[in-house]
C-alpha cells in the first residue's frame, strides 16, 4: 500500500526481472483478477498489480474517476516505486486506462498490451449500457438485498450448468463483480467510472482518433472470439488502427482470457515482450506525426526551438 495525493493506492509487487508489466484490471474488479497468470509471468518480469481508484482495496474518494485521472494515477504509482518506464497491459476498462496512459506518457511506454480492452468502439454489453440509466444506483443497491443475493446465486448455478463454458464464465465473472459491490462507497465509484465511459447508447471514450500516435509502439491485443461485453471484432479494429499490432483471438474464450486461457495468455505474453524491443521515445517524431494528421506545418526553425 502507497499513498499517492493523499489517498491509499494498493497494489502488489511480485518478481525482480529488468522488465516491468503493469497489470491494470477492468472496471469493478481488482487486482486479484490476474493472480492466475501474475506468478508465472514474474519468473521472468517485474509484476505489478494494482487497484485502481475505487477499487479493492484502494481508496474510494470522491474524486477524478475518469480515464486521463487513472492514467495520471498509474504514472504517478509508478513515480513512487522510483520505476520510469514499463509494459503497460490493460484489461476491459484497464485496456482503455493504458491505451489512455500510452497516449498521455510515450516517454514511460515500453509495450502495450490490450486484452479485450475497451475504446476502440461504440459497442457494448446491454448490462453495462444499462447501469447508466437513472435508477441504475437504486437497483444496483437492491441486487444485494438477501433475497435478490439469492436469486443471482441460483441463477449463476444454472447458468453454469446450461450455458455455453464461454458465456458461464463471463456470468461467473459477473457475479464476483457484483459480490464487490455490496460497499456503497464501491457501487458509487462502479457507477462513476462506467457513466463516464458509457451511456445508454454504448461507449463514449475512443481511442480511434488518436491510434496513429501509436506507430513504432509494440503491441499486442488479446481477445477471446466468445466475448459477451465487448466484441471480437474490436481486436480486428485495434490491429487495422494500430499498423503493426500482433493480434492473439483465442478460440471459445469470453471477456476474461488472462482467467479462461491462462496458459495461452502467459504464452502470448512472453512471446510478444521477448519478441520485441522497448519503444523509445522520439518527440521530433511524435510531433510530425500530429502536424501530419493535423494538416499543421511548423517551421524547422520554430520546431527546433521547442525542442
Amino acid at each position: 500500500m502507497v499513498e499517492v495525493h493523499g489517498h491509499a493506492r494498493a497494489f502488489r509487487l511480485l518478481g525482480t526481472g529488468p522488465t516491468v508489466l503493469l497489470l491494470v484490471h477492468g472496471i469493478g474488479c481488482d487486482g486479484t483478477t490476474w493472480d492466475i497468470v501474475a506468478p508465472a509471468l514474474a519468473e521472468r518480469y517485474t509484476v505489478i498489480m494494482p487497484d485502481l481508484l475505487g477499487h479493492g482495496r484502494s481508496a474510494k474518494p470522491r474524486a477524478d474517476y475518469s480515464i486521463g485521472g487513472y492514467a495520471n494515477g498509474l504514472r504517478d504509482l509508478l513515480s513512487a516505486l522510483d520505476i520510469d518506464r514499463a509494459t503497460v497491459v490493460g484489461h476491459s476498462f484497464g485496456g482503455g486506462v493504458t491505451m489512455q496512459f500510452a497516449y498521455q506518457f510515450p516517454e514511460r511506454t515500453d509495450r502495450l498490451v490490450v486484452v479485450a480492452g475497451g475504446g476502440l468502439g461504440s459497442q457494448v454489453s446491454v448490462a453495462f449500457r444499462a447501469l447508466t440509466l437513472p435508477g441504475a444506483s437504486v437497483a444496483l443497491r437492491l441486487s444485494h438485498l438477501p433475497p435478490s443475493r439469492l436469486a443471482l446465486g441460483a441463477l449463476r448455478a444454472a447458468a453454469g450448468l446450461v450455458a455455453p463454458p464461454a458465456l458461464a464464465a463471463d456470468l461467473n465473472e459477473a457475479y464476483a463483480v457484483h459480490t464487490g459491490l455490496r460497499d456503497p462507497a464501491a457501487r458509487a465509484a462502479f457507477l462513476h467510472v462506467l457513466r463516464h465511459v458509457a451511456d445508454w447508447r454504448g461507449q463514449l471514450i475512443t481511442m480511434r482518433d488518436r491510434a496513429y500516435l501509436a506507430q513504432g509502439l509494440p503491441t499486442l491485443v488479446v481477445w477471446g472470439d466468445q466475448d459477451h461485453v465487448l466484441p471480437v471484432e474490436h481486436a480486428a479494429t485495434a490491429a487495422e488502427l494500430m499498423p503493426g499490432a500482433q493480434s492473439v483471438v483465442l478460440p471459445g474464450v469470453g471477456h476474461f482470457p488472462h482467467r479462461e486461457a491462462p496458459e495461452e495468455f502467459v504464452h502470448a505474453m512472453i512471446d510478444f515482450v521477448e519478441g520485441t524491443e522497448p519503444k523509445r521515445w522520439d518527440a521530433r517524431r511524435w510531433r510530425n506525426l500530429l502536424q501530419t494528421h493535423s494538416g499543421a506545418s511548423l517551421p524547422m526553425a520554430v520546431e527546433d526551438a521547442v525542442q
